[in-house]
């Protein structure tokens, strides 16, 4: 029930003279031993931008999968920054002080993200994806779909640390990433309604009835991935290549000078010529242009309208 809860509480080297921003954790950020406002500010604008990076990493890598395969492994995205009220009650549950300190050290899902895929394939495309991206790091893993818990609950749950890159430092900051199908997360949002009147307590017909729910929907899963599967067979669509080629991929990080650029210009089927374009000559070009299209609107006014313009 825990796990669900978490997300529906609101849903929200020297270079020259310059000397490198320090990198650091988040708990030696927040050195004061107990919290206060301007604290848990800057405890929120922290896990604020880990969850703005990871999300943008999703976002970019949905969008490049989509391009590459014609798929789309992620359904939908929902991230989240814990509550003060459910932070509390969590250090409390462990018998510790609420300071901000306590928090950044004990409370590993502060910051949240929900993935829901369509198949269980799906989860450990985009868990291997997000293992290969070169400033993540992942700090722990659990498998519930490997191994469910005694309720039925199943998902895919990731502990990881992005940099988050601040005016004088680096901090590495954890986030929770849940990976689910649609039916786990189905599944996982009606059990945690109904236990939630029964307070976690509820009767053992009902926990034996939402466990039989949980094994026809991981029965479903397993028979839409094959179903899914099955179908593949029958694409006669040939995977792309490379997205982008070693080339082009160089090229995206240089800069030319703009005294550099050159323009080809091709003619009447003539050889291309290649011209240096300074600045000087695209400005007369421009103007050329603009009068060009002056004259020609002029002449196609009619005939009164001329007149009056003299």
């Amino acid at each position: 029930m825990d796990n669900e809860n978490r997300y529906n509480e609101n849903r929200t080297e020297e270079s020259g003279s310059r000397v490198a921003p320090e990198r650091q954790s988040l708990s030696k950020y927040v050195p004061a031993p107990t919290a206060s406002l301007d604290e848990w500010k800057r405890m929120q604008l922290i896990y604020s931008a880990a969850l703005k990076e990871v999300n943008t990493k999703l976002e970019i890598l949905n969008a490049e999968f989509q391009m590459a395969h014609r798929y789309n492994p992620i359904e939908h995205l929902s991230a989240r920054i814990k509550s003060p009220e459910s932070i509390a009650k969590k250090l409390r549950h462990q018998g510790r002080a609420v300071t901000v300190e306590n928090i950044v050290r004990y409370i590993n899902d502060v910051a949240g993200i929900r993935i829901i895929c369509s198949f269980t394939s799906d989860i450990y495309k985009i868990s291997d994806l997000i293992r290969k991206q070169s400033d993540v790091k992942v700090l722990k893993i659990k498998d519930y779909i490997a191994n469910p818990k005694p309720n039925g609950y199943t998902s895919y749950h990731m502990i990881v640390s992005v940099p988050i890159f601040l005016s004088d430092m680096t901090i590495d900051t954890k986030v929770e990433i849940q990976i689910r199908t649609i039916a786990m997360d189905f599944w996982a949002s009606l059990e945690h309604k109904m236990y939630y009147k029964f307070e976690g307590n509820a009767p053992e017909n009902i926990r034996r009835e939402l466990k039989e729910c949980a094994d026809l929907v991981g029965f479903l899963d397993r028979k839409m991935m094959a179903i899914n599967e099955e179908i593949q067979k029958y694409s006669n669509e040939e995977e792309e290549g490379v997205l982008i080629s070693e080339s082009l991929r160089r090229l995206y990080g240089m800069v030319n000078e703009e005294n550099d650029v050159k323009e080809t210009v091709v003619q009447d089927g003539k050889p291309a010529v290649v011209i240096d374009l300074d600045e000087a000559q695209l400005r007369r070009v421009d103007d050329e242009m603009e009068a060009t299209v002056a004259k020609k609107k002029l002449f196609a006014m009619p005939k009164g309208r001329k007149a009056t313009m003299k």
